[in-house]
């Protein structure tokens, strides 16, 4: 594979290092040893607020040095660049102050907690791109090969003009009775439940994949499990779910295609499956993340005695992102996107373009979110998602 260390380096600081960081982690390290990269990313500093279990995340995710305020991670000399990978509740602030710090940034979907805070990060974004600064939003689904194969494929017309787009992402882990009241069940730390967790990926990848964006939405949420144990906390104390554990929603695309949608933490056997299908003129693609390196596709135009779904194994060269890595039909897995997607960025930044999906896009999915929750509140009233300025 190639091997790009002798490139100059691009220092990387991170804040917050539980199971996103860990996944970062695993890209920065990575990716230059996979791919021929014009810069090398350096793990220069990891950040948390508690001195002993940052020290020893540093350690066993590879980063040089520790810091507990992030603050002061972005004002390290040997940082340029700032991974956001905390709860939604501190990502305007934190990708806010590094933009105008002169810092590059990632920051991990969904952009923020609220529209206004995505706002002003996407403000802040496109201020900071004059002055050479990049950010971009981490979607990382965008990076599974069979996924990029399948916007080639629609981006090329092989699909046709769009009709359907239907989505569900499903987990479980919801389920467990013993699950205390963690940040994820809280609205002033995660802004929305399995709506944002979940969400946001499938409402960035139908947009993604379709080329459009969506213009309005129809929802119901629900919170099936309304008290939990206060972490630390005494036996018998709850405290309240504040945020959602499923949601339901039905939307239009700009053209008029029509989308369904269904997210839930609550899928009892469901660890991480996320499945989307989309229906054209001329054909279809589908994908189930639980097969990951597979894409079905059908061709609509063939004779109906030639039709049918037949299965893509996007391990091929050609396919996107396996110049890095193995040779045909030897997979790939879920980490291997975050490698894609510290390709993808440092690309940019060497080149100075704007990487994708950018702050725009996701304040376009925040905006979205927003109005899943208003229609949500209104008995599944449709609602329209303001369109971008």
């Amino acid at each position: 594979m190639p091997h790009s260390t002798s490139a100059p380096p691009l220092g990387v600081g991170m804040v917050g290092y539980a199971f996103m960081g860990a996944a970062h982690s695993q890209g920065w390290r990575t990716v230059a040893r996979a791919f021929d990269l014009p810069l090398t990313p350096v793990l220069a500093a990891v950040c948390g607020r508690d001195p002993a279990a940052v020290s020893q995340a540093a350690d066993r995710l590879g980063w040089a040095a520790a810091e507990t305020d992030w603050r002061a991670l972005i004002a390290r000399d040997d940082v340029s660049l700032v991974d956001i990978c905390t709860p939604g509740d501190s990502h305007a602030d934190i990708a806010i102050a590094a933009l105008e710090a002169g810092k590059h940034v990632l920051c991990e979907k969904p952009l923020a907690n609220t529209v206004a805070e995505a706002e002003a990060m996407a403000q802040a974004a496109r201020a900071a791109a004059e002055r050479g600064q990049l950010a971009m939003v981490g979607f990382n689904y965008r990076r599974v090969p069979a996924l990029a194969l399948a916007r080639r494929l629609i981006a090329e017309g092989r699909v046709g003009t769009l009709r359907h787009v239907r989505v569900s992402y499903l987990q479980d882990w919801g389920e467990d009775p013993a699950l205390p009241l963690v940040w994820r069940l809280r609205k002033d730390k995660a802004g929305s439940g399995a709506l944002g967790d979940l969400g946001a990926h499938i409402v960035d990848l139908a947009q993604y994949l379709s080329g459009e964006l969506l213009t309005g939405v129809s929802a119901q949420t629900e919170t099936f499990v309304k008290e939990r144990a206060l972490p630390g906390g005494k036996a018998g104390q709850t405290g309240e779910v504040t945020v959602d554990d499923a949601a339901v929603f039905t939307g239009r695309l700009a053209s008029g295609a029509l989308t369904s949608f269904e997210v839930s933490r609550l899928a009892a056997g469901r660890k991480n499956q996320l499945r989307i299908e989309l229906n054209g003129a001329a054909g279809s693609v589908a994908f189930d993340l639980e097969r990951l390196n597979e894409l079905e596709f059908h061709d609509h135009t063939l004779p109906a005695s030639e039709g049918g779904f037949r299965r893509i194994l996007a391990t091929e060269a050609d396919h996107p992102y396996l110049e890095g890595w193995w040779p045909p039909g030897h997979g790939l897995g879920y980490e291997h996107t975050f490698t894609h997607q510290a390709r993808d960025l440092v690309l940019a930044i060497a080149s100075g373009t704007q990487p994708e999906p950018t702050f725009d896009d996701g304040l376009q999915v925040q905006r979205v979110l927003a109005a899943i929750e208003e229609s949500a509140q209104k008995n599944a009233v449709f609602t329209p998602v303001p369109a971008p300025e």
